[in-house]
């Protein structure tokens, strides 16, 4: 953030100075804007997360709860209501890449390529891993990142009681600004330490956690990174590395990894 605010000032100064061909009041709008994000208080920001995720849902296809993988989530998800006084809800998008994510709102969408893949104690992993970014403001911190780098959101009012409706236009920006980013290395092991929790609170073999990460390092072709896993590999910290990890943690505390 500090460093976007000082750009849009360096700018500023090399436009009054000729250097460069700008706009000085577009540019004092920009740092006007940032500002204005900057001060979003927590709840602002999961009320423009929801109307990203509303958009998202529209845009989809969302199977319905009569449907056998929504079942199968519900039955996996069962008990889960809520994480830091965020409601959690769950959805499966029917879409072939192997992919899953949550957001600052608590919205939790799982695809079924994923699903696929997986069995249940490995997708609860990555279901734990996801909600930990929630549970640690990750997210939130990241969507408050996207709106502050996002040119589109001009004359965002986040000094007002009411949360203005977005354009499509604006939750495009916003949703192109959470894809280009990255969460830390810092960030990453603290979420796979949660998710390893969060299958050891809920009775599971947290060994879960290391058999998803090897699943899905198979299926990128070990490159950490790849196809429809963007959302779920980080080159901070690499696959190798977490799966060492998490692996170490399974044998120090005892849990027999499954046959299968």
């Amino acid at each position: 953030m500090k460093r976007f605010l000082s750009l849009v000032a360096a700018a500023i100064v090399l436009s009054s100075c000729g250097s460069l061909n700008l706009d000085p009041q577009r540019l004092m709008q920009s740092g006007a804007y940032a500002m204005q994000a900057l001060t979003l208080t927590d709840a602002q920001v999961r009320e423009y997360v929801h109307q990203y995720v509303t958009q998202m849902d529209a845009q989809s296809t969302v199977l319905p709860e009569n449907n056998a993988y929504t079942k199968r989530l519900r039955k996996l998800t069962a008990g889960l209501d809520g994480v830091n006084e965020v409601p959690l809800n769950f959805k499966v998008y029917q879409e072939k890449e192997v992919n899953a994510f949550a957001c600052a709102d608590g919205s939790v969408r799982v695809y079924t390529g994923i699903m696929d893949a997986m069995t249940d104690n490995e997708l609860l992993g990555v279901i734990g891993h996801e909600i930990g970014h929630v549970a640690l403001n990750h997210t939130r911190r990241q969507m408050r990142n996207a709106i502050l780098t996002s040119a589109a959101l001009e004359g965002l009012a986040s000094t007002s009681t009411t949360v203005a409706a977005l354009t499509d236009s604006q939750l495009g920006a916003i949703g192109s600004a959470m894809l280009d980013a990255k969460f830390s290395r810092d960030q990453e092991s603290e979420a796979d330490d949660y998710g390893y929790n969060f299958l050891v609170k809920g009775g599971k073999n947290p060994w879960g956690m290391v058999m998803s990460f090897e699943k899905l390092q198979k299926l990128s072709n070990g490159s950490g990174q790849g196809g429809g896993l963007s959302n779920l590999f980080s080159s901070h910290p690499d696959t190798a590395t977490r799966i060492a990890r998490m692996t170490q943690r399974c044998n120090t505390d005892g849990y027999k990894r499954p046959a299968k």
